[in-house]
């Protein structure tokens, strides 16, 4: 979550709580607005998963890569009756896939999953118009192949082959995308209900006012509005939702107008009649329709109905070539109706031999097209300057593009430790995050001992150890340990890790390290469990914290300091923290953290509860919600207390709370929402129940190092070699 969403009220919680009432949630969030909403946290269970012990990232190596490659470059040429290929190749149709598959991601919090484009709602956005056709047209690979290559993989892969198919070389491809088994729970897409509703910045103009986390200019878009911004065209001003939107997809300007330039050299658009003829999409229409959605009156063809915008971007719209460039660059354009009403560019006096052949009769000649983003190139200063020396070397602007197409269709794999398949490429890319693997062998029993024997507390440990993995993203994988980068700006320097804390623990971590060999990642990770060892001893317990070496150590030079300031904590719940007055509770804000990292409402209520008792509060938050006398001690006293009768809780501000003793009206201790939410909802009082019970003690330690081994594994490559 972003700075933005603060006491300025720009900005949603990109997880859904009981807020907001939306299809699937529970008649207690419809009833109670105050009730949170915790299926975020239980969403792709086993129970909705038909393949719940496949391994794919193991499976998807054993596929035949070549066969699979020719089957699609084959795909592209093999016309079909019912959905007819534009002039004879469904290129153009399967790079508009690949698209809007990997163009809802952005950087505030790495969503969305790829695999989500097939169920509702995305599937049936009015800007994924007829891309159903492309998933049915990929079906019989699908079905031919299996189980061993995910629809994640291949729906990204179709792209990537189109432009192999038109000619272009693009830099590589890799496999490894799972596929989920229902739609993401937990994006948020904005508060319209509407599709294409505009006033989504605070201040329009102003286009960086766009509404935290979202990065689509309208509701149900994945970019900007092809006709202009609120349908009207003005390249100057659909230039800053360009670069805006791009922007907080982790794209700079050279970037973002090689994605628009390439992105539109192939392929075309559709709008060669009435809107109205189209029928409802996929989750709106008929159960006889089988999935299908904008199905036509007057059937498909010459007269398909996509965007509205009608026309082919080049006069050869099936081969890659520079002609966008020069059309760009060396025409006039005039704004201009299509027959569907949608506003395009079209240019002045083109010669004859320039346009491209009709789709209903390839002998007669048809239009050429501009969106409003594509004249976008040539108008906005920046854009053409970097248009022009794309006109100028040819070489420059394929090699961008290629490099900014990868960089868009793997964004959600984390470094390329995650790449698999023989088209990956080798080369490291700054924006990957990706860690050198570590070249000595040393003593971990030697570096735990060195540990132990220094000043630090076990809070110190703990948190050092925690501040490095909690930022890992199971959305883009993301984040996390390896690399030991909290070592590193930018994240020494966030106020959510303490910096002059920070500074002194890790000079000394830093030590062990140079003296033992070790990585200071791995140093770092084993911090915390010397820390979490020691608790659990205090607590009276013998249950061990398992280790598994092998982290590298990033230097800076490797860490893009635009990229990884996403990853800062501005509220971490776990340790009590919020940086500013958001506009969503401390209790939702933790539900998000809790999401992004992959946990159950169980593992949340379980961590939270260590967590507190441990001593590992921020500064900011003291001893809030510390429900214990015995500070350091791995004990279930957090629940214990929180749930014991003899106290009340009394509201003493906002986010503040003082747990009183009713006899003697003393305060025993304090607590924010993020505490009181274990013993108020009624799921978390539940698992805080568990806790609490006298003959859970045990079971708490245990399920608390086996939740913390989880985070601090996260990032890791091959979990399941792991401890």
């Amino acid at each position: 979550m972003s700075a933005e969403l603060k006491k300025n009220g720009n900005g949603k919680c990109p997880v859904m709580h009981g807020g907001v009432t939306k299809a699937g949630e529970s008649n207690t969030s419809r009833q109670w607005p105050n009730s949170i909403n915790l299926d975020i946290l239980h969403q792709h269970d086993t129970k909705t998963n038909p393949l719940p012990k496949f391994d794919y990232k193991k499976e998807v190596k054993k596929l035949n890569f070549k066969a699979l490659k020719k089957d699609l470059l084959k795909l592209m040429t093999d016309s079909q009756e019912w959905w007819p290929a534009d002039l004879g190749t469904y290129s153009g149709l399967m790079v508009r896939l690949t698209w809007h598959q990997v163009g809802t991601y952005r950087e505030f919090d790495g969503r969305p999953n790829v695999g989500s484009h097939r169920f509702s709602p995305q599937d049936s956005w009015p800007d994924n118009t007829n891309l159903d056709k492309a998933r049915r047209l990929l079906w019989p690979i699908k079905k031919k192949y299996g189980n061993r290559l995910s629809w994640s993989d291949l729906m990204v892969l179709a792209g990537t082959m189109a432009y192999e198919h038109s000619g272009f070389k693009t830099f590589g491809f890799s496999f490894g995308r799972e596929d989920i088994w229902e739609p993401e729970k937990d994006v948020y897409w904005g508060k319209e209900t509407e599709p294409l509703a505009v006033n989504r910045y605070g201040d329009p103009n102003d286009r960086s006012s766009l509404e935290a986390p979202l990065a689509a200019s309208h509701f149900q878009l994945v970019y900007v509005n092809p006709q202009g911004v609120e349908g009207k065209p003005d390249p100057v001003r659909t230039a800053m939702d360009v670069r805006e939107t791009f922007g907080r997809m982790g794209m700079n300007d050279v970037e973002t107008a090689a994605l628009t330039v390439g992105g539109h050299s192939i392929g075309r658009a559709h709008g060669n009649g009435n809107p109205d003829n189209l029928g409802p999409e996929p989750a709106g229409a008929d159960i006889h329709e089988q999935g299908f959605g904008w199905n036509q009156k007057n059937g498909t063809g010459a007269n398909q109905i996509t965007s509205g915008l009608e026309g082919a971007w080049t006069t050869n719209p099936d081969k890659w070539d520079h002609q966008y460039l020069d059309l760009l660059l060396n025409y006039k354009w005039e704004s201009k109706k299509s027959p569907a009403g949608a506003w395009q560019w079209e240019p002045i006096n083109l010669e004859e031999d320039k346009k491209p052949r009709d789709l209903g009769d390839p002998k007669k000649k048809a239009r050429l097209m501009f969106t409003d983003a594509d004249m976008a190139m040539a108008m906005d200063p920046e854009y053409r300057k970097i248009s022009e020396r794309f006109y100028e070397d040819p070489k420059f602007f394929e090699d961008s593009f290629a490099r900014a197409w990868f960089k868009l269709t793997h964004r959600t794999m984390g470094n390329k430790g995650n790449y698999i398949g023989p088209w990956a490429p080798k080369e490291d890319l700054l924006w990957q995050g990706n860690v050198p693997s570590p070249k000595k062998k040393y003593n971990v029993s030697k570096v735990k001992k060195m540990i132990s024997a220094t000043n630090l507390s076990v809070g110190d440990l703990i948190t050092v150890a925690w501040d490095s993995a909690r930022t890992y993203r199971r959305t883009d994988k993301r984040g996390g340990a390896n690399g030991a980068r909290i070592r590193l700006a930018p994240m020494k320097d966030w106020e959510a890790n303490e910096p002059k804390k920070l500074s002194r623990t890790l000079k000394i971590l830093e030590n062990i390290a140079n003296k033992t060999g070790a990585t200071i990642a791995d140093t770092i990770i084993l911090a915390g469990n010397v820390g979490l060892e020691k608790a659990i001893k205090k607590a009276g317990s013998k249950v061990k914290v398992p280790f598994s070496p092998g982290r590298g150590d990033s230097s800076q030079e490797q860490t893009e300091l635009k990229s990884f300031k996403w990853l800062e904590p501005l509220h971490d719940g776990f340790r009590n923290y919020v940086k500013a007055d958001y506009s969503v509770m401390p209790e939702e804000l933790l539900l998000e953290r809790a999401s992004l990292m992959g946990l159950t409402a169980q593992e949340m209520t379980c961590l939270v509860g260590g967590m507190r008792v441990l001593g590992t509060n921020h500064e900011s938050a003291k001893d809030k919600g510390v429900l214990t006398n015995k500070v350091g001690a791995l004990t279930n006293d957090f629940f214990t207390n929180l749930l014991e009768m003899k106290y009340i809780w009394k509201p003493t501000g906002k986010n503040s709370y003082d747990l009183v003793d009713r006899k003697t009206n003393k305060v025993k201790y304090t607590a924010s929402r993020a505490d009181l939410v274990f013993g108020s909802n009624s799921i978390l009082r539940s698992y805080a129940e568990v806790y609490a019970q006298d003959d859970n003690k045990e079971k708490f330690i245990e399920d608390f190092v086996k939740i913390w081994t989880k985070i601090m594994n996260a990032d890791r490559q091959d979990p399941k070699k792991l401890n």
